[in-house]
């Protein structure tokens, strides 16, 4: 799924190679790159002291589908979890760059709701390549409240998970054109891609996700979430929140990723490859 915002953007480059004899060649070229741009998201609403503003989040991002991105992170995160809790999204502020959108990101929630103060108080700011290292501490992003997958919720086939990297790889337009961002997608166990979105980071492709999937209503309990990169502990974390029974990855997982989704009875797939991968969680799921 293609951003509404401008993804990438050109850059001059000085391309070099050898060739069959060795010899160094050079040229100018041009080269597309993903672009990456701070986002920051602020919520509103009213309290029994009177209206609270706060700034709750900056992540750097892929400018494009930013209300969805600020709609899956409150929703991961435990600050709604309702898309009836949201009484808008609005992209606001100037614009960073030459080539960017808005930078900010105003969700006012609904009347008569006010979020969990004590996850108001944790500092987020994740960089593209870590969303987890951003948190206050790993107690503050551990899964409370949300129960274990159900073990009959889905069932995918063998020959479904060798063609996911294709599936994937076809829904990440901007990676075949910049090499340098990442995917994710929701798919169905009959191989439909229901939502696909990309960034440059792993943790804002799945939030993009899982916000549309939540801002639409739509039920991941019968859903894969699949990624382009590797699995860390944070994407089996946000789709275990949505309800997500299954992660495959084309990279690999981290330890503590194995351990949640052993404990939330999810599957975890790693190292996808044509005609091979790794079942780490949940292989009883997966069949033929």
């Amino acid at each position: 799924m293609l951003s509404a915002e401008i993804s990438t953007v050109s850059a001059p480059i000085e391309r070099y190679s050898a060739n069959s004899q060795g010899a160094t060649l050079a040229d100018s070229a041009l080269d597309l790159l993903a672009i990456e741009e701070p986002l920051e998201i602020r919520i509103e609403f009213e309290s029994t002291g009177g209206p609270v503003k706060k700034s709750i989040s900056v992540t750097m991002r892929t400018p494009g589908h930013d209300e969805v991105l600020a709609a899956g992170f409150l929703f991961t995160e435990g600050i709604v979890d309702s898309p009836n809790q949201i009484a808008s999204i609005k992209a606001c502020g100037p614009k960073a760059g030459a080539h960017s959108g808005q930078n900010i990101v105003r969700v006012i929630l609904a009347p008569g709701v006010v979020p969990p103060l004590a996850k108001l108080e944790r500092h987020f700011y994740t960089t593209s390549s870590c969303g987890i290292c951003g948190k206050a501490s790993l107690d503050a992003v551990l899964v409370r409240g949300v129960e274990k997958i159900a073990r009959d919720a889905v069932r995918i086939s063998r020959s479904l998970v060798d063609d996911l990297p294709d599936i994937l790889r076809a829904a990440q337009a901007n990676f075949a054109a910049t090499g340098g961002i990442h995917g994710a997608a929701l798919v169905t166990n009959a191989g439909e891609v229901t939502a696909s979105f990309e960034d440059v980071g792993r943790h804002n492709a799945v939030d993009k996700v899982i916000g549309s999937a939540f801002l639409e209503g739509v039920d991941c309990r019968d859903q894969l979430m699949v990624v382009s990169g590797r699995a860390g502990f944070e994407l089996v974390q946000k789709s275990i929140v949505a309800g997500i029974p299954a992660l495959l990855a084309i990279g690999a997982p981290s330890s503590l990723a194995v351990e949640l989704a052993q404990k939330f009875d999810m599957t975890l797939v790693g190292f996808m490859r044509h005609n091979r991968f790794n079942v780490y969680s949940g292989g009883w799921r997966i069949h033929g």
